[in-house]
């Protein structure tokens, strides 16, 4: 008497694990090295905007007839510069009149290395 029975036989099941399995091994790497390089490049964004507000603020003294120092402009950035709660970013004088950001952390992870940046101040 032969019964018409239905569903996975044990090899089949394990096989699907052991696909599974090979998947995940590769992943999840994959995905950990994604969102290191996601947090650098948040970071490399992020300096880029204490950047920027350091140039606006230069060329805002600029067009109103002062001569900004670097330690004016470090001053409106302000040593640890607010970009919300999403980064961990600080600022100080580097040489003369140049500005060093070093962002440490994003979203509250700490980076593996800080990422760094320079403001340097126009020349003319």
């Amino acid at each position: 008497m032969l019964r018409n029975e239905k569903g996975f036989t044990l090899i089949e099941i394990i096989a699907v694990l052991v696909i599974l399995g090979i998947l995940a091994a590769v992943a999840i790497p994959k995905y950990l090295s994604m969102m290191d390089a996601s947090r650098v490049a948040a970071a490399q964004g992020a300096i880029a905007e204490c950047k920027s507000r350091s140039s606006s603020y230069y060329a805002n003294e600029i067009l109103q007839g002062l001569t900004p120092s670097g330690a004016n402009v470090l001053t409106s950035l302000g040593a640890t510069p607010n970009l919300g709660s999403d980064f961990t970013v600080s600022a100080a004088q580097s040489g003369t009149s140049d500005i060093a950001i070093t962002v440490s952390a994003v979203k509250g992870v700490a980076l593996s290395a800080n990422v760094v940046g320079t403001w340097y101040f126009p020349t003319s």
